[in-house]
Parts: C-alpha cells; sequence; structure tokens
C-alpha cells in the first residue's frame, strides 16, 4: 500500500488543525508557565543589571553557559517569545471558531422532540392544553419551536455564550499584555524634597523600556517635589497617610500647576501615570579635604531597612586624592542604650542621628563597572574612623572633616506607562463574568407533545446539571 501524500496544503492543515486544538493550547499555557520560572529565580537585566554583575563574577562559566540559553533576559528571549506567540496563535484558533459556531446556533430553532418521549429524563403524562404550555414556557424565556402537536423548547445558551467569552476575553487579556510590553515603560526615581524630577532617561535610578517603546516616547513632563508629609501613627509606629504636594508641568513651555499625589492617587500624563512607592531620608553633609575646602556637600540618600526608616547607605567622595568613602547609616529617632546596637524607634525625624564609618583609597568608579550607589566597595580602602554625629555635629579625620548639616525627606517616584492596561482590564472583567455565567447558568431542553387528551413531557440537561426534575414538576403543576 503506497503512503498517503498530504502535499503542501494538506501539511499545512494538519499543523494548523495541531496547534489550534485545545490540547496544545493547554500545554503551551503550561510551558509558559514553566518558562517563567528562570526569570524569577534567576537576575534579570532588566531589572537588575548589578545583580546579574555580582553572578557572573561568583560564577563565571556557569553564568557563561546561562547567559546562551537566554536565562538573565528570560522575557525577552526567543524562546519564551516563540511559546507566548504559540500560545496566542493557539487561543485565537481555538475560540474564533467556536465563536462562529455560537452564532450560529443562535439563529437555529430547538431540535425536534423526539417519537417516544417516555425515553427521556423524568417523563410524565398529565391532562393540559398545549397552547397554555408554549404560552408558559415563552414567559420563562424558553426558546420555542411549535408544530402540530409538539413542542421543543431550550434555554440555557448564556452557558457558551459564557464559555466563550472567557475564552475571548483571555485573548484580549494577552492582547493587553502585549500591547504594554510592546510600547510601556516603567522607571523609578528617589527624589529630594526641593528638587525638580524632569522625564528624561538620564534622571532615572531604573528604567525599563518595551521592545518598541524609545526615548523619544517619553512624554515630557516636570515635577517638583515641594513638600511631603508623613503621619505615623503614635502606638504602633505605622504608617496612615503619605502626602506629596508638587509643582507638575506637562512640557518646558506650559504653565506649572500645583498638585497632591497620594498613593492611591497618581499623577497622570496621558497614559503615563506617576506613583507615590516609598520615602525616606537623606542626610546632608558637608565634605571637606586636608587643606578645608569643600569636596562634596548636599543631600545623599539612604535606603530605609525596617519599618521604623533607620536607613543605609555609602556616600563617596571621588574629586580628592586619597578618594573618601563613607559606609552611613540614619537614624530618624536613635535609641541607644549601653551594650545594645543604636536603632531607630519611630520612623518620624525626632531625634535624627548619622552614624558613619569612614575610608579612604580608590573608590573602584573610574574602572568601568558597574556599581550601586548605595554600596563602598571597601576592598582597596582603608578604615579611618567610626563616628556618630547629631545635627551640626562635625568629625575630622587623617585627610579631612565631614559635617552633618541635617536632612531632607525623598519619596520615590514610579512612572509607568501600560498602553495597554485598560484592555487588560476589561478583559479581566469580562472573563470573570463570562465564568460565572458559564458556572452558574443551566443548560436544558424539554419537550411536551399531545396523545389524545394528555400531555406527555420529558427533558434533558446538558452535562448532567441538577434542577431539571425540579422545573418540570413546576410546568407540569402550573399547566395541569
Amino acid at each position: 500500500m503506497s503512503d498517503i501524500q498530504l502535499g503542501f496544503v494538506g501539511s499545512a492543515r494538519y499543523l494548523w488543525r495541531q496547534l489550534t486544538s485545545m490540547r496544545t493550547a493547554l500545554i503551551l499555557l503550561l510551558l509558559t508557565a514553566l518558562a517563567a520560572i528562570p526569570g524569577s529565580l534567576l537576575p534579570q537585566r532588566t531589572n537588575g543589571p548589578i545583580p546579574v554583575r555580582d553572578f557572573f563574577n561568583a560564577n563565571p562559566e556557569l553564568a557563561k553557559f546561562l547567559d546562551k540559553l537566554w536565562l538573565f533576559d528570560v522575557y525577552g528571549s526567543p524562546w519564551f517569545s516563540a511559546i507566548y506567540i504559540l500560545l496566542f496563535i493557539s487561543l485565537i484558533g481555538c475560540v474564533i471558531p467556536r465563536v462562529i459556531e455560537h452564532s450560529k446556533s443562535l439563529f437555529i430553532k430547538p431540535p425536534a422532540a423526539p417519537s417516544r418521549l417516555e425515553k427521556m429524563e423524568f417523563f410524565q403524562t398529565f391532562p393540559g392544553d398545549l397552547e397554555k404550555a408554549e404560552t408558559y414556557l415563552k414567559s420563562k424565556r424558553f426558546r420555542i419551536r411549535r408544530e402540530a402537536d409538539w413542542i421543543s423548547a431550550e434555554k440555557g445558551y448564556l452557558r457558551e455564550f459564557g464559555n466563550v467569552l472567557f475564552h475571548l476575553s483571555l485573548i484580549l487579556i494577552l492582547i493587553g499584555v502585549s500591547i504594554g510590553s510592546l510600547f510601556g515603560m516603567r522607571g523609578d526615581s528617589i527624589v529630594n524634597i526641593g528638587e525638580r524630577f524632569t522625564n528624561i532617561p538620564t534622571n532615572y535610578d531604573s528604567l525599563t523600556y518595551g521592545k518598541l517603546f524609545t526615548d523619544k516616547s517619553l512624554p515630557p513632563f516636570s515635577i517638583k517635589a515641594e513638600n511631603f508629609v508623613a503621619k505615623y501613627n503614635p502606638i504602633t509606629n505605622m504608617p496612615e497617610d503619605y502626602t506629596l504636594y508638587v509643582s507638575v508641568a506637562d512640557n518646558p513651555e506650559s504653565k506649572p500647576v500645583r498638585k497632591i499625589v497620594k498613593v492611591n492617587s497618581p499623577l497622570d500624563f496621558g497614559s503615563t501615570s506617576v506613583y507615590l512607592q516609598a520615602n525616606g531620608y537623606s542626610p546632608l553633609v558637608t565634605v571637606r579635604n586636608a587643606a578645608n575646602e569643600i569636596v562634596f556637600q548636599g543631600p545623599v540618600p539612604l535606603l530605609p531597612q525596617d519599618a521604623n526608616l533607620t536607613s543605609t547607605g555609602a556616600i563617596k567622595v571621588p574629586d580628592t586624592s586619597p578618594q573618601i568613602g563613607f559606609v552611613a547609616t540614619f537614624f530618624p529617632t536613635v535609641e541607644q542604650s549601653e551594650g545594645v546596637p543604636a536603632s531607630s524607634s519611630y520612623p518620624e525625624a525626632l531625634d535624627p542621628m548619622l552614624y558613619l564609618g569612614i575610608y579612604v583609597g580608590d573608590l573602584q568608579i573610574d574602572n568601568g563597572i558597574p556599581q550601586s550607589v548605595y554600596r563602598l566597595n571597601t576592598d582597596k580602602m582603608k578604615q579611618v574612623g567610626l563616628k556618630s554625629l547629631k545635627i551640626g555635629e562635625s568629625y575630622e579625620f587623617e585627610v579631612g572633616s565631614i559635617t552633618f548639616e541635617g536632612y531632607v525627606p525623598w519619596v520615590n517616584l514610579n512612572i509607568v506607562r501600560d498602553p495597554g492596561k485598560q484592555l487588560a482590564l476589561i478583559g479581566g472583567i469580562l472573563a470573570i463574568l463570562g465564568l460565572l455565567a458559564s458556572l452558574f447558568t443551566r443548560h436544558r431542553r424539554i419537550w411536551i407533545r399531545r396523545k389524545g387528551e394528555t400531555l406527555e413531557i420529558a427533558g434533558l440537561a446538558k452535562n448532567a446539571a441538577p434542577g431539571l426534575e425540579a422545573e418540570i414538576e413546576r410546568i407540569v403543576k402550573e399547566l395541569k
């Protein structure tokens, strides 16, 4: 027997049927979940280039191998994109034919009544009138097919509609997510109170672009942080309210407008939203060299480490010889006792103190290797002092001095542009509605046939859904 040759068209049709089968869609959905696991276990370049660099330093051979597999850029890798695109195509191929079939079924009359109803479920006979039965079933929103001596009634099309709506909503969510990943962006910037943030790439602490997003797509707005008010519960130390007062301008030519930003009330610039995400403190310091010349002066943001805003970070002074670095810890409301390390007892700055470790040597910032501004690399540095300072106090060391001038609050602005979020939200709402309709709607058919002076009635529940017997009992009771 000769082999059957499908040809190009036949092979293409066969592959399309395999791709658009529900089994393939479920397999691709599982593969998408499995493919996302490395992205949560390994550092990603889009979110943390410094942790990726640290991984390379700690495991150079393993890191090179993993990098060839795109495991440090999982969500932008060709293999993850291929799975995602195939899942998208598979869902469309599964759902669209079902939508077409369901649309056709809306205009098809219920099937004819079986000739022997006694073979069907919950068969009964009772005295009644066929015309009255038709009127009653129409009042209960059944679709009716009436012939001379029988009625076929069907109810529960919303179940299949909900099922189709649920799958269409998944496609809508995927489209929304795709638009966001292609044309969206996400960034963070720490802004000291009194400073201005202009929406250009160099002002971000971290910035991630979508595949088709460019620097020119950034809207030209600016935000000046004028004041920040934080309210805390004096008993629990928990925050009760954050309020940021700003003046904003949509572009360099527009006049600034005063606005208020809260945690759940962002600023909106078209499809770009600016959220108030976190807050902390920036100690104001003045650093002088051995000749008493100012080599550094200004606020230095430190990162909170606990709920009471005990904050740590680094102060780097490269423009002096030797270079100077400080490991800094800021306590907003310091609490000290003998034999116990200092800590902050309240997040508001009621009794601030700055604790410093002073180092001199090579900061290693000119070797081309990126490093965090909040960490001090002391491999090529020597510690020359430890000191805790109150506001206004100074400390002199062998190559200079440092003065703690005060502090300013800082806020972290989270800037997000997600043009597909409305579609994803609508898709999520529709998916829930479709799922509810699919779960709680009962699809059933009921037939009534006239036999002499009596009526016969029976039914059929799709998927053996409960409630059919009780409904037939109600119909019989009403029509007797």
